[in-house]
């Protein structure tokens, strides 16, 4: 069973940065997909972005540009960079972890993770 552990949300102004991170209970954590979703009440559950066990990394257009996804294998750990936040970027943002991954693949759907986080709330202030 792998945990997955989101941090690094809060509150911030508008223009600011954030920058999440998922921490994950296995080492293999390395040779999994990684994405970021976001969801706010009464939507479903966006990709934000994504990166694959070979790190490739996709990003969403709504955050390309402005959002960096990386990988620390030292540290068991993926994070997302958010710079220049939006209050439409205000969501929870869960972490998500494919195990079976093929290296340079890229999974844009839900389904296709089998581990979550609990997620972490940003909150945008305009």
């Amino acid at each position: 069973q792998v945990q997955l552990v989101e941090s690094g949300g809060g509150l911030v102004q508008a223009g600011g940065s954030l920058r999440l991170s998922c921490a994950a209970s296995e080492r293999s954590f390395s040779n999994y997909a990684v994405a970021w979703f976001r969801q706010v009440p009464g939507k479903e559950r966006e990709l934000v972005a994504t990166i694959s066990r070979g790190n490739t990394p996709y990003y969403d257009p709504s955050v390309k540009g402005r959002s960096t996804i990386s990988r620390d294998k030292a540290k068991n750990m993926v994070s997302l960079q958010l710079n220049s936040l939006k209050p439409e970027d205000t969501a929870v943002y869960y972490c998500a972890a494919r195990t079976n991954s093929n290296i340079y693949q890229v999974y844009y759907l839900l389904r296709e993770y089998n581990y979550w986080g609990q997620g972490t709330q940003v909150t945008v202030s305009s």
